[in-house]
């Protein structure tokens, strides 16, 4: 090989090495950009929900699962795990309400009943069965990893279900709102804590979740002060929810912290320009859980509902007080609902009826109507009314005469409901919005919370603490409305069986003949039970009870604080109320009914 082809291939070489180091070069500098690209690429608020979500979850199977490998820990691994649930509960009861109501259901049988051919009958489980077979003497651990296995099997199922694809800012704004009212509604009540009363340390565990979220929203703040007051309140509000279960004082951590947090809630929402696509039970610019402006009554309603004006309330309520609807022309709404008795009648039982008149305060606010929830809507009961022969006595077509015949009618129909005929869906329709205008919230305790003045005493505020927790009453009568529409979804009026005796006696007490729910559809596990009636007004409408068996609210405490029913010697099998008194105080008691007559409205003419 001579001089000229040695130098030749070395520098075929060297040009083939600088090729290959210029080749290098190239892709490294290509993977560092692209590395920079994914480091400096937003991850958005969609991805980290997800990522936290099944973080959680995934520990609350974990802990589940550790429940049955070890039995020396088996309160301990509950704790965990419920904890973990507890870090779900805003997002799982706003994206699965079904679930997460399966996962934090009562032990209470569940009965569903949509006609006589379709009546389903399932025993409970979820965290707060579990909780009480874990936190007894004798634990049956049998029965303990049956739950346990249940809890899991549908954590699983969500886990592998749930996407947080089609998350915008709303829904996160939602379930925000919603986490805070729950907790002001429920979560201090004891409501789904029922043996442990683990209920603060629940609520300062689901606004360290909130925080996590809020988090992951950071860059949707306009105005970072606003974020800023946000961290700032949670922690707050986060330092506040110690101590005694007994002794927590919820009348003022609504007042001055949820309160504060719907309205910071607001704020954020015009910071981020949000508009949604429509109202859940709870307007979408409420700043106050007890005011008239707190609830969306069309979200109570029928679907087709429509906005209701001041004519078609004007209409509404002349026919509500128009004896000419019955046959006899002596009977009409106002015969058993009377204005000045807080619409109710003042008589045990009402005339031509077998149950005491419940007051029609509030009475849009739920989700069915009668004692015995054989009414869907306002416009159902009302047909009950009409073709009932101790009420109206009539019928449909009968009352569109009646109404037909009446010139003054004819008119205010024609400009209220136009381009139709009158007919009798309109006419209940008319007296129903009526009705719907019946949730004043001006009680002497609603401008108290809501800081309009500073009157309420030492012992009425006691007496909403009580009521709240001690007592347990709001465990069925839930704060705002004291009925049993359970929020914050308002999906479901509950029913209860409670054991209310035939006579005031508590002596030889026997259970009412009235069967209640079971005469709709002959459910055996129905027999006894109730509609969930408010306590707002008490004061303003006994007697008490479906029967009127109780005169004085002193009655009714006194009839709750031994136990209900089982605590006189009433015994049901499938009692809803718990069998355990209450061991209150004299004291107490008579707070909580100083709190309840603080829940009087000022109804005045002029108004209703």
């Amino acid at each position: 090989m001579n001089l000229m082809q040695l130098l030749l291939i070395n520098i075929i070489k060297k040009g083939a090495c600088l090729m290959t180091g210029l080749f290098a070069f190239f892709i490294l500098f290509s993977c560092a950009k692209e590395e920079k690209k994914e480091e400096t690429a937003p991850i958005s608020f969609n991805t980290k929900m997800q990522k936290q979500f099944n973080k959680d979850i995934s520990l609350a199977i974990a802990h589940l699962d550790s429940i049955k490998q070890d039995p020396n820990k088996i309160e301990k691994n509950f704790k965990e795990s419920r904890k973990y649930f507890k870090k779900l509960e805003p997002v799982l009861s706003t994206l699965d309400i079904e679930n997460y109501g399966f996962l934090n259901q009562p032990n209470i049988l569940k009965v569903e009943e949509e006609d006589f051919t379709d009546i389903k009958i399932k025993s409970p489980s979820g965290y707060q069965v579990l909780e009480e077979e874990i936190f007894v003497d004798k634990k049956d651990t049998t029965t303990i990893i049956k739950h346990v296995n249940l809890i899991a099997s549908r954590l699983k199922l969500i886990q592998k279900n749930t996407g947080f694809d089609h998350i915008k800012q709303y829904h996160f704004l939602w379930l925000f709102r919603k986490a805070i009212a729950r907790i002001a509604l429920t979560g201090i009540t004891g409501f789904d804590s029922p043996v442990l009363e683990n209920s603060l340390e629940d609520s300062k565990i689901v606004y360290q979740s909130l925080h996590t979220y809020l988090y992951m929203f950071k860059d949707e703040f306009k105005d970072p002060n606003l974020f800023k007051a946000w961290k700032e309140e949670i922690q707050v509000t986060m330092d506040s929810l110690q101590g005694d279960f007994n002794e927590f004082d919820r009348y003022h951590f609504i007042k001055n912290r949820t309160h504060k947090q719907l309205t910071l809630w607001n704020q954020t929402v015009s910071d981020w320009k949000v508009e949604f696509p429509f109202e859940l039970a709870i307007k979408n610019d409420a700043t106050s859980l007890f005011s008239s402006d707190t609830f969306n009554v069309t979200y109570f309603a029928d679907r087709n509902q429509k906005a209701i004006t001041q004519d078609m309330v004007s209409l509404g309520k002349k026919l509500f007080y128009d004896t000419n609807l019955s046959t006899d022309k002596k009977v009409s709404c106002a015969t058993c609902h009377q204005q000045e008795k807080a619409f109710t009648d003042g008589l045990k039982i009402s005339k031509g009826v077998t149950r005491n008149s419940p007051t029609l305060l509030y009475a849009a606010l739920q989700q069915d109507f009668f004692y015995d929830k054989r009414a869907g809507g306002l416009e159902g009961q009302i047909i009950s009314v009409v073709e009932n022969a101790n009420e109206f006595h009539s019928d449909l077509k009968t009352l569109e005469k009646a109404v037909i015949s009446n010139k003054e009618y004819v008119e205010q129909f024609a400009k209220v409901y136009p381009n139709r005929e009158i007919n009798n869906n309109d006419i209940r329709n008319a007296i129903a919005n009526y009705i719907r205008t019946l949730i004043p919230f001006n009680s002497k305790f609603d401008r108290n919370i809501n800081g309009l003045e500073n009157t309420l005493s030492t012992s009425e505020i006691n007496g909403y603490n009580l009521f709240n927790g001690k007592a347990k009453c709001a465990t069925c009568h839930f704060a705002p409305l004291f009925n049993g529409t359970v929020p914050p979804d308002y999906k479901e009026s509950e029913m209860e069986l409670i054991g209310v005796p035939k006579h005031n006696d508590t002596i030889n007490a026997t259970i009412s003949e009235d069967l209640g729910r079971y005469a709709i559809y002959k459910t055996p596990e129905r027999k006894h039970f109730f509609k969930t009636s408010t306590v707002r007004n008490a004061a303003l409408t006994g007697p008490y009870m479906h029967n009127g068996v109780y005169t004085t609210l002193e009655e009714v405490m006194d009839f709750y604080n031994r136990g209900g029913g089982a605590g006189i010697g009433i015994e049901q099998e499938y009692q809803t109320l718990p069998p355990d008194p209450l061991n209150l105080t004299n004291q107490e008691i008579d707070d909580i009914i100083a709190f309840m007559k603080s829940l009087n409205d000022n109804i005045s003419e002029s108004e209703y």
